[in-house]
């Protein structure tokens, strides 16, 4: 009696060995034993055998269907949704010339009204960007020596930054500098002639003041 007794103990955990062997090479669920033919194993009193990795996410509907519920009663998760990134500044640069007669009398580097008035539209323009640089280029043209055009055109520029800042721009953000003459608009073979009043006026476009303010700008 006591070897039947053995045997079918031996019997019986050689099928749940087999079985448990089974389960963990179940492709979609290891949370419980099946036997070779899929089957969940169950115990003598018909409750399904459940291995050690089992959560109650495994839970299938045939062996705990309770649970399969909560399981699917329980809210999703709602996916954060990322705060829109702010756009950054965007670069901008703005490049202005100016007559130099539009902003000074001829041979002259005290700003006219007009130039005022020209310089004040700049100003209002320039209060809606983060400057970081302006930078005020004065030019002459060829009548006069070199050495005097030079100071002509530093002049012009320093009057230019003076007026500017006299409009709430900061004087550390304003840089100036003279070029004279030597980098005329007008070509070698036009204006041909000694100082005349048509000659003047040929290289009108030659005195000239150039602005340039970089900076950025807030997208709106």
């Amino acid at each position: 009696m006591g070897n039947i007794m053995k045997k079918q103990q031996f019997a019986l955990l050689t099928l749940l060995c087999i079985s448990a062997t089974a389960a963990f090479a179940h492709p979609t669920n290891d949370g419980y034993l099946f036997d070779s033919r899929d089957k969940v194993v169950r115990s003598g009193t018909d409750l399904c055998w459940r291995t050690t990795r089992w959560t109650p996410a495994m839970s299938i509907e045939e062996c705990d269907a309770d649970l399969v519920k909560k399981e699917e009663a329980k809210p999703t998760a709602t996916r954060a949704v990322a705060p829109k990134a702010v756009e950054a500044p965007r670069p901008a640069a703005t490049k202005v010339t100016f007559s130099a007669d539009a902003l000074f009398d001829f041979n002259k580097a005290v700003l006219r009204p007009e130039g005022k008035a020209k310089l004040d539209d700049l100003a209002s323009k320039v209060k809606d960007l983060n400057v970081e640089v302006i930078i005020a280029v004065g030019h002459a043209d060829r009548i006069g020596s070199d050495a005097y055009n030079q100071k002509l055109s530093e002049k012009r520029a320093t009057s230019v930054k003076n007026y500017l800042v006299s409009k709430n721009v900061e004087p550390n953000r304003i840089h100036t500098e003279g070029k004279g003459e030597k980098q005329p608009v007008t070509k070698p073979d036009q204006c041909k002639g000694k100082k005349s009043k048509k000659v003047i006026a040929c290289l009108q476009p030659d005195r000239r003041v150039e602005i340039e303010v970089i900076g950025t700008t807030q997208p709106k």
